[in-house]
């Protein structure tokens, strides 16, 4: 789809919690008539990255798909190629490779992998992957890892682009500058300018990816109950704690992360602020969210990706779904 240089493009993540994969192709289908141009995914602890994005890639034509993210450490470098290569074939000229650290939990607690140097290893990665996917034999020695020599049999017919999960200077820096953008999430409206100021100027055809948390209900205290005990726990990973402390968030956090340290899961969620937990994963009606959500749009963000949680009731019924989704997306209103 052509959007507007003005306008970002937006996206859905996939697939919708609570709602399996295999329910989502009439969704998947209608995504371009109700705005949407992209479709992405993550990875941690359930749904692979790229399942889901063959099955929309089969589903619709229209639709961009990215990866926003998958670990660096958790698949090999060529295997990682080999991957987004095969994809490609699927939606040539349609896909962004979205790697990234991630964090200790999803890769040494449930792969049993270290969590050794991920600056180095995602920097290795993605100039592995610039390479590769550009069909060049890559061989030689890296910091975090070696390769005897490889070459894609078959590389993309049009370009992928290689973007990086970052949260801060460092690693936004990396994306722009040895990759084509980055993708940032879990941050407030008011933050956008810090880390656009940390990009710095942006060469065309560079992707600036906001993903926005999203629980489209006017019940406040219902949405507070169910986005409580995720951010807890993602803001009290070590990644996310130094994120927050960079935006100036330390104060507003700190007695979260001291209950955390000490043991209390429960008192952590507890000492969240209610600010906090509103502005991070934003709720009411699918207008007002909109609203907050626009907030996000500023010059230098080229893609608004959401991430919705709504209620087993919308998620059983697809009118309901597409109306919500319309109400809440691009083409509203």
């Amino acid at each position: 789809m052509t959007v507007p240089p003005d306008q970002p493009r937006w996206g859905i993540t996939l697939p919708l919690p609570g709602l399996s994969l295999d329910r989502h192709r009439r969704l998947i289908e209608r995504l371009p008539e109700l705005g949407y141009t992209d479709v992405w995914t993550a990875e941690g602890g359930g749904t692979d990255a790229f399942t889901p994005l063959a099955a929309a890639a089969a589903w619709s034509s229209r639709l961009r798909i990215g990866t926003g993210i998958v670990p660096v450490h958790t698949r090999g470098p060529a295997v990682l190629a080999q991957t987004a290569a095969t994809l490609a074939q699927l939606a040539p000229g349609r896909l962004l490779l979205g790697i990234g650290a991630s964090v200790p939990a999803h890769v040494t607690d449930i792969n049993g992998i270290p969590f050794d140097e991920p600056f180095k290893r995602t920097r290795d990665v993605l100039r592995f992957l610039t390479r590769a996917l550009r069909g060049e034999y890559v061989s030689g020695d890296f910091d975090t890892f070696s390769i005897a020599g490889y070459q894609l049999p078959q590389p993309p017919s049009e370009p992928v682009k290689v973007i990086l999960g970052a949260l801060r200077p460092g690693m936004l820096r990396l994306g722009f500058t040895e990759g084509d953008g980055a993708i940032t999430n879990l941050l407030l409206p008011q933050d956008v300018p810090t880390v656009l100021d940390a990009v710095g100027p942006q060469p065309p055809g560079k992707e600036l990816v906001v993903k926005v948390f999203v629980c489209p209900t006017e019940d406040l205290d219902h949405a507070r109950r169910a986005t409580r005990p995720f951010l807890a726990w993602i803001l009290n990973r070590e990644p996310y704690r130094k994120f927050h402390e960079w935006l100036g968030h330390g104060e507003l956090l700190r007695e979260s992360h001291e209950r955390w340290a000490a043991g209390d899961q429960q008192g952590a969620q507890r000492a969240l602020p209610d600010e906090v937990v509103d502005g991070l994963f934003v709720s009411g009606s699918p207008e007002r969210c909109r609203e907050q959500i626009l907030r996000y749009h500023r010059p230098g963000v080229t893609t608004i990706q959401l991430y919705v949680s709504l209620p087993p009731e919308v998620l059983g019924d697809p009118d309901r779904l597409v109306e919500v989704l319309t109400r809440l997306g691009p083409a509203a209103a």
